[in-house]
């Protein structure tokens, strides 16, 4: 405890009957002072308020940004301002992500000048706005606590030091603090790539205008209006979109449908060793999904594979099958990782299942035995109401994931067979694939930031419509 909190608590004794001691000295002092003080210099309003510990906690943080600055900065030149040649780590990083840079780097005689890079000036942009949004909240925290603790004051409250202040605040906020570090962390790891996304979508960064030789600028709306108004993209767009959303539902559906006929199944007391017959059917879920696809992709191998040739050798075909390379049948392709992804998938709806249909009651079943339901009956009335009540928020999450499945399809198919109509897409890629080809194989950085924006709001409005819809959430 400071000195002048020490003295300032001692001014008065405090009075028979065990009062707090009340708020002497600047009472009448209107609370907008300290605020508008520490608006202005952080801690300044505390240090009205005669509470120490708090003005120095929050000057640390307003000192720390102003040093940061200048240290970061080339304040002290002598050359006129400019916040490309002066600014320190706030202001060239908000006048980089405003302007995306002024000078390329040109060829000399001398060599190649130092030049801006546009992407390097994003992404330090928006670490310094989200650097500046964090200390934003400290210094509107020390604001309004200048203020209420003036009120308080005014009002004859009791006056806290500010070990006082701190202890209560460890004491009652701990969960928040001890919070708080990972917040940091997802605002930098999490939030700051995903504002960079969509900060890409709304410029011409593209294999035709890569920095650091060349200058990117922002171009508002243009990359949305080329998805969804040039012909070639739209056509592309809606082409992979439907696939889409016919593989994220029949994937789903087909990996549910087979998992619970699996283990309603086992569940059946006349079935012998069921745990045995549960391990069996669990080892797909337990090899790696990208080593199944390649050892399929072998498997259905056009040129080489044992499955075309075993077809031929029975007399079913004439000639070898490319499941994966014929543009005259994509459906095969579509197909087989329908049936590549309902081996891998179902494993896990059975386990689920087979967990939920453990805690039913035996005498719900029993008391539908003797008012004379068949086994039918009671897988509609009793088992499915019940799994499908449980089972639901993990369906969306399922059509979710398989929405997203970028690994089975890549890995399978790598989007194939080719598809003439569309552009850098083949006839079983899905977006997320095709924003991958997008980006990595044609650097259209611009175009596959529209997609991931638009991959974003699709999947993120169908998940919170369901989720809200589900009775298994509104419970929570």
């Amino acid at each position: 405890m400071s000195t002048t909190e020490s003295a300032t608590t001692s001014e008065s004794p405090t009075p028979a009957g065990g009062r707090a001691q009340r708020g002497p000295g600047r009472a009448g002092l209107p609370s907008w002072v300290p605020g508008a003080a520490s608006a202005l210099v952080w801690g300044a309003g505390q240090l009205i308020n005669r509470q120490v510990g708090k003005a120095a906690f929050f000057f640390g943080f307003f000192a720390g940004a102003i040093v940061t600055e200048i240290a970061t900065g080339n304040y002290y030149s002598g050359m006129e301002f400019s916040p490309r040649g002066n600014g320190g780590f706030f202001a060239k990083g908000l006048w980089g992500l405003v302007t995306l840079g002024t000078q390329p780097r040109e060829m000399t005689l001398t060599g190649l000048t130092e030049g801006d890079n546009s992407i390097v000036l994003m992404a330090n942009g928006l670490i310094a706005i989200l650097t500046m949004a964090l200390l934003a909240i400290l210094w509107i925290w020390g604001v309004r606590d200048a203020v209420r603790y003036r009120r308080t004051l005014n009002a004859g409250g009791d006056r806290v030091t500010s070990r006082d202040y701190f202890q209560r605040l460890w004491d009652g906020a701990f969960a928040y603090i001890a919070l708080s570090p990972g917040l940091v962390l997802i605002v930098f790891m999490s939030v700051l790539p995903v504002l960079f996304g969509i900060l890409v979508a709304f410029t011409d960064y593209n294999r035709d205008n890569l920095p650091p030789k060349n200058l990117v600028s922002w171009v508002g709306f243009d990359n949305f209006a080329t998805v969804f108004s040039v012909p070639s993209w739209a056509g592309t767009f809606l082409g992979v979109l439907t696939w889409t959303f016919v593989w994220a539902v029949l994937a789903t559906a087909m990996t549910y449908i087979a998992g619970m006929l699996q283990a309603v199944l086992l569940a059946n007391k006349k079935v012998r060793f069921p745990r045995v017959w549960r391990s069996i059917f669990l080892l797909p879920w337990a090899v790696p999904g990208i080593v199944s696809a390649l050892v399929f992709r072998s498997m259905f191998n056009g040129q080489f594979g044992p499955i075309s040739q075993f077809l031929v050798d029975i007399g079913l075909t004439d000639e070898r099958i490319y499941w994966f390379t014929d543009p005259s049948s994509p459906n095969l392709a579509r197909g087989v990782a329908l049936l590549v992804n309902l081996w891998l998938g179902f494993p896990f709806f059975m386990a689920l299942v087979g967990g939920v249909l453990a805690n039913i009651p035996d005498s719900y079943y029993e008391a539908a035995r003797i008012d004379g339901a068949g086994p039918l009956q009671q897988f509609r009335y009793i088992t499915f109401p019940v799994v499908q009540r449980v089972v639901s928020p993990l369906l969306i999450l399922a059509f979710v994931s398989n929405f997203n499945n970028f690994g089975l399809i890549y890995f399978l198919t790598e989007g194939g067979p080719d598809n003439v109509d569309y552009r850098f897409a083949g006839s079983t890629d899905l977006l997320v694939t095709w924003l991958f080809k997008l980006t990595l194989d044609n650097r259209l950085y611009n175009i596959g930031a529209v997609m991931s924006l638009i991959v974003f709001f699709i999947v993120g409005t169908i998940s919170v419509w369901n989720l809200n819809r589900s009775k298994a959430i509104r419970e929570l």
